[in-house]
């Protein structure tokens, strides 16, 4: 049916009250010659997703845009029919010329579209967004079919370079039927320099090998298709590359690590780096573990150890220092936001000093990570009497609860679950607020004001406290991510009902997160990547060896020591950082080891080790290293320039390690390298002291530096500046400065 004022004589205030009454009265049936219902839970807002519409940055927002809102990727279809359908006086859709709905219009870029063309009037999208129109706008209906789930095909893949793959994407419902939405599916890649993917599910690889996965979402249900491009095409090349696999296989141990990793090499066609020399590996070691560089002596002893397993009693004496607590106890005072800046310094410093001393007495004890979590969750008490509980001083909303624990325990960002369904997940707002439920009986009392937050006070189980789905307004009971709720008595601390269900074996997330944790920091990059960003549209890069590294996790009862030999003595982890012809462009697969930049911490306590002189830490004892500071708050600029992070989130990604001009500024103006380097009682005075050669002074330089003797011609060029130098002092803090300055002392190879 078509009206048109004009033909039919209806003047144009009658015409405009006839069009009202047909839009915002009863919808018109649908014509019963069409064949195929469109539905507008299944249909129609999977395609306004797939057009971008209901995004982030259109209609989907919170604030929507040009007073049009659309609930985010169309999580709320009866909000989004009544936004299209029946606000604006209802001038977005006009069944009785569905061709001129606004919505159309502004599609086709008939009428101005800030949004740009994003339709063909010639498309199949056109056809059922007018099509739906047509049938009457019909709205979700109680008795309609329910996506159940989606079937994405195929699987995993070996795709070559520059090569195609269609994918395909058939929808289940409720009602036991199925359809094809290969075309309504919105695509998305999480490597495009890898591969891409187009609007009809066609994946394009392109000249760079790796791994990549394609991310299929259809309505409310996500799948995903993960590929491997290898780094040899050619079938003579693909040979010699297994060739020489084999030989590295025979020197592999029997580390499910191990297996999994050449079971991925193979596949990418990678040939890992050769190992790196022992002096490497203790440095690397030394600094991954302790925070600390290796003395002249350490060296000399590891390098004259002949016995087969040195790596491995390496690891165990490393793990043995004090060093090592105090270097896990800073990351974890990270992750656990032990902050002390916003407070007043004299008043909040001994609450830091307490729960940084719990954290590293813990780590020394080698305390079962899922005790030290429990502990933590499950704090109350003074602070003084239960350090854990200062946790609750920085964590203290419902929204700190949910991220933090989230983040930092289950490797889950859930931020985004606070406004709207989470885009790229299951999870729901019922799912973060239930999750906040488990928080709401913490109470708090006594202490005295420090600026906003009270100091010293007293953590404790209120009787009651209710949290309330922000959109329906129902009460939510204490439950955890994507699980019923918790059986519990009315005196019961929900807290410990998370802590049980967060380290229970069956857990899926917590022994991986931890493992993927310890990964990240010895391997330079996480198996999940982000680390604390698990999520099905980021799948690990090599799911088995994640699967084989919490399994092991697990069995051992959560012991943080065996989790980090099991990745320190790993083929891997030994390998020389320097790629080779058959690895160059590996980034995901750790054929060879990812350098990376010496935390702020460890290399400013890495320049106090070489010249000798200790930094001053105001109101702290004599000779405090960076890595012991019981919080984040002790002023040190060296320490702020090169990335400390202020500890306001769960995320280790606050902790910044890109190079940056500032830090290259700070190397050399910094007052306190200079201070270091002109102290009479420090080393640049002695080097330049008694009766060496300058031979002599550039090896034990080189030695005291670097961790390794200097090559033929870095001794000669060194040792020709020393001569040549007037003052010998002075000619000896260049060559310290020099070598501190290069990439080889500032980075982790």
């Amino acid at each position: 049916m078509t009206l048109n004022h004009q033909k039919t004589g209806l003047k144009p205030l009658l015409w405009l009250l006839v069009c009202s009454i047909t839009i915002l009265g009863t919808p018109l049936k649908a014509d019963e010659s069409q064949a195929v219902k469109i539905r507008f839970s299944t249909e129609v807002v999977p395609l306004l997703t797939r057009l971008g519409c209901n995004g982030g940055g259109c209609h989907g927002k919170s604030t929507g845009q040009n007073g049009f809102r659309l609930s985010l990727l169309g999580f709320e279809p009866d909000v989004d029919y009544q936004s299209l359908v029946n606000e604006a006086r209802g001038r977005r859709i006009f069944p009785a010329a569905p061709e001129k709905s606004l919505i159309l219009l502004k599609a086709t870029a008939r009428i101005p579209h800030g949004g740009g063309r994003l339709l063909d009037e010639s498309s199949d999208d056109y056809r059922i967004l007018k099509g739906w129109i047509e049938q009457g706008a019909i709205g979700p209906q109680s008795n309609d079919p329910q996506l159940v789930r989606i079937e994405l095909t195929p699987q995993g893949q070996i795709l070559k370079s520059k090569s195609a793959q269609q994918l395909h994407v058939k929808a289940y419902f409720s009602d036991g039927t199925t359809r094809d939405v290969t075309r309504q599916t919105l695509y998305q890649s999480n490597e495009p320099g890898i591969a891409t993917v187009d609007s009809n599910g066609k994946v394009l690889t392109t000249s760079q090998a790796g791994i990549v996965a394609v991310m299929a979402r259809f309505n409310d249900q996500i799948a995903t298709f993960q590929a491997v491009v290898p780094f040899v095409q050619d079938d003579l090349k693909i040979k010699a590359v297994q060739t020489k696999l084999d030989e590295v296989e025979k020197h592999l141990g029997n580390s499910p690590a191990d297996l999994y990793l050449m079971q991925q090499w193979r596949k990418l066609g990678v040939v890992p780096s050769g190992a790196a020399d022992d002096q490497t590996f203790l440095r690397r070691a030394m600094i991954d573990i302790c925070g600390t560089l290796p003395t002249p002596d350490e060296i000399a002893q590891y390098s004259l150890d002949k016995s087969p397993n040195k790596r491995a009693r390496l690891i165990d004496r490393l793990l043995e220092r004090p060093e090592y607590a105090s270097f896990f106890a800073l990351k974890w005072a990270e992750i656990l936001q032990n902050r002390g800046a916003g407070y007043s310094t004299s008043l909040q410093r001994p609450g830091t000093t307490l729960f940084a001393g719990w954290i590293r007495d813990s780590l020394a004890s080698n305390k079962p990570y899922d005790q030290f979590v429990s502990e933590i969750l499950t704090a109350s008490g003074r602070q003084y009497e239960n350090p854990p509980a200062i946790w609750y001083r920085s964590v203290r909303k419902s929204p700190d609860y949910v991220e933090s624990v989230a983040q930092a325990f289950l490797g889950v960002r859930i931020q985004c679950a606070q406004c709207h369904h989470h885009p790229t997940e299951s999870w729901s707002q019922a799912d973060y607020f239930g999750l906040a439920a488990v928080f709401s009986r913490v109470g708090r009392k006594g202490g005295f004001a420090d600026a906003e937050v009270p100091t010293d006070e007293t953590i404790y189980l209120a009787e009651r406290g209710d949290v309330i789905h922000p959109r329906t307004g129902e009460v939510l009971k204490p439950r955890p991510l994507g699980g019923p709720e918790f059986k519990m008595g009315v005196q019961d601390d929900p807290r410990i009902s998370l802590a049980r269900w967060i380290s229970d074996p069956k857990n899926p997330y917590f022994a991986k997160t931890m493992a993927n944790r310890m990964w990240s920091h010895f391997m330079g990059r996480g198996i999940v990547h982000p680390l604390d960003d698990s999520r099905s549209t980021n799948p690990p890069s090599n799911p088995l060896l994640l699967e084989a590294l919490a399994k092991e996790f697990t069995a051992s009862g959560y012991d943080n020591k065996q989790l980090i030999r099991m990745i320190t003595t790993s083929y891997a982890y030994g390998l020389a950082s320097a790629p080779n012809d058959w690895n160059s462009g590996d980034t995901q697969a750790f054929s060879r080891f990812y350098m990376r930049r010496l935390t702020a911490e460890t290399l400013l306590d890495g320049i106090s080790q070489i010249l000798d002189v200790p930094t001053d830490f105001p109101g702290l004892p004599p000779g405090t290293r960076s890595i012991d500071l019981p919080d984040e708050n002790v002023a040190a600029q060296f320490l702020d320039v090169f990335g400390r992070p202020a500890r306001m989130t769960a995320c280790e990604c606050e902790r910044v390690d890109a190079p940056a001009l500032h830090q290259a500024l700070e190397l050399v103006n910094s007052s306190e390298i200079q201070r270091k380097l002109t102290a009479e009682t420090g080393y640049a005075k002695r080097l330049s002291s008694g009766k060496k050669s300058a031979e002599e002074r550039v090896t034990e330089a080189f030695l005291r530096v670097l961790a390794r003797p200097p090559r033929d011609q870095e001794l000669k060029a060194a040792a020709d500046f020393l001569k040549s130098e007037p003052d010998l002092v002075e000619a000896c803090r260049t060559l310290l400065w020099s070598l501190m300055a290069t990439n080889e002392f500032l980075f982790n190879h």
